[in-house]
Formats: C-alpha cells, structure tokens, sequence
C-alpha cells in the first residue's frame, strides 16, 4: 500500500457535550491515524442527515453514544486507500456506509448494536474516513454522492420496514400508509410502487401532498384537516386496514395508526418524530391484540439487506432515485443543516456535498 497520496489530515465535526447544535464543534485539520490492515480510507462525498443526529447533540438519543464523537452515519464517497489484509474494495471504487458497522446479516444482537457510525464509532462528518472494509457496500450507478449517503439510514429502514418481517414481506395490491415527507416516508413511498402495492401518505401541508402524488402515492391524507386519519386510511381500503404502517411520528401518532392497520397487519416503529402523547392516551398492548397486528421496532437494517436494497436501486433508478431536499449544504455550514432539518422545512433528505 503506498502512502505517497494518503492525506494526513482532513475537515471533521465532533459532539462536544449535549447542549443540543452549540455542541458540534468543527475542526479544520483533525490528523488522520494510520490506515489499519483492515480498513478502506474513504474521501467522503455526500453525508445525509437523520432526525438521530439531531437529537445526539442534544442528549436525548436512546442507544449509545462516545464521547467528542464524529457524527452521522450517512456517507457516500471514493476509496482513496486499503489496508494490506482487504479484499472487498480497491482504490477509486466507489462505497456506502453501512449504519451498523457489525450488523452484517441476521438480526442485531447486542454486540452489533454498539456499532452504530456517528454513535459509538466515529462517522461521516468529516472529508476522510477509514472504516472497517465489512462495513462499506457498493454504490450504485447512476447516482449522485449524497443521493446514495441517503440508503445507509432513510433508505434501509424504509426497505427493512417493508421487507424485513420474515413471512411479512411487502406484496403487489398490498396497502402501505406512510407519514410526512422525511427520508424514510418518501422512500417507503418508492418501494412500495415499484413493488406494485398502494400507498396511503399523509401530511400536514398541501404543498407536500402534490409532490406525495408525483412521486405515485396513491391518496393524500392531511392530517391536519383529518386528525382522524387512521379511520380514513381504513374506509379508502375497504373497511380492510392497511398491511404496512411505517410509524416515524411515535407515541403521539400510535392510536392512529393502530386504527388505520388491518389484522394481521404490521406496525413499523421506526421514530419518534411528534415526541410523546399530550392527550395521555397512548395505546397499549391490548390494543395489538384485539388487532392481532405486529409492532415490530426497526433500528435501520443488515449489510445483506442494503445489498438488495442497492440492486433494486440500480435496476430502478428513475423510480427509486432518492429524493434529496434542494438545499444542499458544504461541511463547513452543518450546523445550519442541522438546524435546517430541525425546522422540518425540508423535503426528504438534507444533504452535506463534501468537496
């Protein structure tokens, strides 16, 4: 491995502390620790945020965390070096980040859950990576840098959701409601169509409604004109309930969608965007019963997972090309995309283009 063109240094943020974005600090030149024999430096490219990273600064993320971590675990780039005892990757190829860095198939275990990027292992924020060579996937073609960040997190939750369950997995003619137009709602949108099933979206802005339509779901629910949704979700069904609810807004949103899931059907509890239930009637487990529906809790997915993922994208790429938000931000100006997608202005994925 030659060292002639290794960079020794690169651009980096870390979380210090847990007073919320005043805790990203920035460091123009972090020293890059030598490559180990095991690992691909990454020039990372495109960095896509989550609502994670977000709540990460301000201490309120339910899994671990390391001290003056590198956040986000979204990144797409080029291989710049390998390590002497790799074989996946050569240099120029261009890779993914894998969220969990240890989950490479299976279900997560507790080992594998302490490898979150961005959480417990340094991630994407930052102009140079080395990561473990398992925990990189192919990029697909056709895609831009922070288009393909986008499927480490939105897009593999949303894939796992629909596809995961084992006996479960989605089906053309099948009903799939989705909620608001974050990263992994509007993927969860594209799967479901290029799969051939319907989708029921709902939102709180007509504007967003009309770019629902375009990317082919089916009805448009505002939830703010139906704060009943799940009931209306069920009637556009026949009486019959959806099979999929992908569940991002959490405790404040669960009784609607238990209402609006059809038996046997399965509740994909991904987030807890809308914070927690005001009225203090959160549903219970009694209500799963008398559904006899699955509630099934998602923590992104495996490297064999993003792998089908990939290929479906590549295969599909006009239809499955991730949405990314029109304001895309350099490394330097992260915080104000952090504080971009905490207004929940934005329409799909906020991206960082790293150069």
């Amino acid at each position: 491995m030659s060292t002639e063109s290794i960079p020794k240094t690169t651009k980096a943020w870390t979380v210090e502390g847990q007073s919320g974005f005043d805790s990203l600090t920035y460091n123009e030149s972090r020293d890059i620790p030598k490559l180990g024999d095991n690992e691909i430096l990454v020039k990372i490219q495109g960095v896509s945020l989550n609502y994670r990273d977000l709540i990460i600064t301000k201490g309120k993320y339910p899994f671990g965390v390391a001290p003056s971590i590198i956040p986000c675990s979204d990144g797409a780039g080029t291989v710049v070096a390998v390590g002497e005892k790799t074989t996946r990757f050569k240099k120029g190829d261009k890779v993914v980040t894998l969220f969990n860095q240890g989950h490479l198939g299976g279900s997560l275990n507790q080992q594998t859950i302490q490898t979150g990027l961005g959480g417990v292992v340094h991630g994407t924020l930052r102009q140079y990576g080395a990561f473990d060579e398992n925990g990189l996937v192919k990029m697909p073609e056709g895609l831009s840098f922070e288009e393909a960040a986008t499927l480490t997190c939105a897009g593999l939750t949303a894939w796992n959701g629909l596809y995961g369950l084992e006996g479960k997995a989605l089906k053309s003619g099948q009903w799939v409601l989705t909620q608001g137009t974050g990263g992994v709602s509007i993927f969860a949108v594209q799967f479901a169509k290029a799969a051939g099933a319907r989708v029921i979206a709902t939102t709180g802005s007509d504007e967003k409604a009309a770019m629902l339509k375009k990317l082919g779901a089916d009805h448009v629910i505002n939830r703010k004109n139906t704060p009943n949704w799940g009931e209306e979700a069920k009637k556009i069904t026949g009486g019959e309930g959806v099979d999929f609810v992908l569940e991002v807004a959490g405790p404040a949103s669960m009784s609607q969608s238990i209402a609006a899931v059809r038996l046997d059907g399965a509740i994909l509890i991904i987030g807890f965007l809308g914070g927690p239930n005001k009225s203090g009637d959160e549903p219970g487990f009694l209500q799963c019963l008398n559904n006899l529906c699955t509630v099934r809790g998602i923590l992104v997915g495996s490297r064999v997972q993003m792998e089908d993922m990939n290929r479906a994208v590549e295969a599909n790429i006009e239809k499955l090309r991730p949405v990314v938000d029109d304001k895309v931000f350099t490394i330097e100006k992260a915080k104000e995309a952090y504080e971009y997608q905490w207004s929940q202005q934005h329409v799909g994925n906020v991206c960082i283009k790293i150069e």
